[in-house]
């Protein structure tokens, strides 16, 4: 069927200048999930927290932000994604004040807790944002690239600025130094974002949705960090997991059921769409576990300090900017984005496989720093058509909760990551150290045991993270199926609904 003519939206005359602002929360939001790490021992022992809770302090902010995602996508639809964007980053600011300012366990858990509600409000509220305003294919192109690397790379800018902060100043300024970020963001986008009109979605809000969704999360992102610390048989865990289960098919039920659902199944079963979600999670899985190692390695194994840790990332970062506004942002205008994402998450997979041969020993320049890099441009290329893929060809009324399925794609896979190869590193280290103890008998041949049984574990894991990547490459390109996004006709929601932005879309 051809494609149907639409309303054409004159582009906004500010967007370029908006996408400053949105990238800088997009920033924000990033980088707390990597600073707060390095942060982590100083404050635990400053305010007291126990050893026991001291996962808490990272776990209270996922639970929060995974949880309520695509609570806050929805709000962002009903509310308008300009307020939802400015309440999230005031929220945010507010948010990480309490955290610097914490004198107790308890205010800093509550403080994290409150980033996560904020954080979920902002970060599906800024890509959406994105999706609606920039609707011609190679600005679209453009503001994805920049938009994507800061996605890929900004973990890794927040070991560095993490780094500095703990070193130079103190851990309370990991949380302090949101609010400059926040306030610039909030004011900008006030007075620069001009939300298109008609793209609300007015409809009541889907309350059992909204419950089973944000239970169902909690329950599965917590299941996978009581994993790493408590084991994955422990009763807890597999209680989380099968409360996952039941309440997140209880949702997809309800969605199906309901008449204005939280999140309507055209998201998530047009093909394209489930095929980035599920691709990208995967992916984000190895991300984070890697960024777990290296910085252990790095810091344990090799005796960096923090700073120069955090600038050891940097051929990461270099090759993400690179591969996302150089190789994707031209590419993507002229090839399907199959053939941007799977070999993207090969060419990643390949320098995941030079890390496998990490010794105690091993050259930063000769290996560490190559690996970096083809992680960085492989990563880089995929994430750019990814993000934007995933609002492509969805109606202006579901962008929010379309964008708020790639952060939760993202937030769950990186729960997942953390735990699962956390835990496959941990029985290699133990198994390593029970078949060499015997010959380790003078504190120096301890020492190097020690070492390298860490290295063991995290070589073991590594091999684990190539195997998901290349797993990623093939359902990027069997399940991604949609043509160049260059303004032709793409595909849409396979159900006769038709984009209400300029990029026609062909119903099938």
């Amino acid at each position: 069927m051809s494609a149907s003519p639409v309303t054409s939206l004159a582009p906004d005359p500010k967007r370029w200048k908006a996408l400053v602002f949105i990238a800088l929360a997009q920033l924000m939001v990033v980088l707390d999930a990597t600073i707060v790490n390095i942060a982590l021992p100083s404050a635990q022992e400053d305010l007291g927290i126990s050893e026991g809770n001291k996962q808490w302090v990272i776990t209270a902010y996922a639970l929060a932000f995974g949880g309520l995602l695509l609570f806050g996508g929805r709000i962002a639809d009903l509310w308008g994604r300009k307020r939802t964007f400015v309440t999230g980053l005031i929220g945010f600011a507010a948010a990480s004040a309490l955290g610097g300012a914490a004198t107790g366990e308890a205010m800093m858990l509550g403080a994290r807790a409150l980033q996560g509600v904020f954080g979920a409000l902002l970060a599906p509220a800024a890509l959406s944002l994105l999706a609606v305003m920039f609707t011609e294919a190679k600005e679209r192109a453009k503001a994805f690239g920049i938009y994507g690397a800061i996605a890929g790379g900004g973990g890794a800018v927040g070991l560095i600025l993490g780094g500095f902060l703990t070193e130079y100043l103190n851990w309370r300024w990991t949380f302090f130094v949101n609010i400059p970020f926040a306030i610039v963001a909030a004011a900008g986008a006030y007075f620069v974002i001009r939300e298109p009109e008609g793209g609300r979605n007015r409809s009541p809000l889907d309350i059992p949705g909204v419950f089973l969704s944000t239970l169902g999360l909690v329950a599965l992102v917590y299941g996978f960090t009581r994993a790493e610390s408590e084991g994955w048989s422990d009763s807890v865990t597999i209680a989380m997991f099968v409360a996952s289960v039941v309440l997140l098919a209880a949702f997809v039920l309800t969605e199906a059921k309901v008449k204005h659902p939280l999140l309507p199944l055209r998201v998530l079963t047009e093909r394209n769409r489930g095929g980035v979600y599920l691709s990208l999670g995967l992916a984000i899985i190895s991300m984070f576990g890697l960024f777990l190692f290296l910085t252990y390695y790095l810091q344990i194994v090799k005796g960096y300090s923090p700073v120069k840790t955090g600038f050891a990332f940097l051929p990461m970062i270099a090759g993400m900017i690179t591969g996302s506004t150089q190789i994707g942002t031209r590419l993507m205008i002229r090839v399907p984005p199959r053939y941007l994402m799977a070999p993207g998450f090969l060419v990643a997979a390949v320098g995941m496989l030079l890390l496998t041969q990490l010794e105690v020993d091993t050259s930063y320049a000769g290996l560490i720093m190559p690996a970096q890099l083809l992680l960085g441009l492989g990563m880089g290329t995929a994430f750019m058509p990814a993000m934007s893929l995933a609002t492509h060809g969805v109606e202006p009324r579901d962008a929010g909760v379309a964008s708020a399925m790639v952060n939760t794609s993202q937030q769950v896979g990186g729960a997942i990551g953390t735990a699962l190869l956390n835990t496959i590193a941990a029985s290699a280290t133990t198994a390593y150290i029970e078949d060499h103890a015997a010959s380790a008998t003078t504190p120096a041949a301890q020492k190097l045991l020690a070492a390298q049984s860490m290295v063991e574990g995290y070589t073991a894991a590594i091999w684990w993270a190539v195997g998901i990547l290349a797993a990623s490459a093939v359902i990027a390109a069997v399940l991604i199926n949609t043509g160049a996004q260059n303004g032709q006709p793409a595909s849409g929601d396979g159900d006769g609904v038709e984009d209400e932005v300029k990029i026609p879309v062909v119903a099938h």
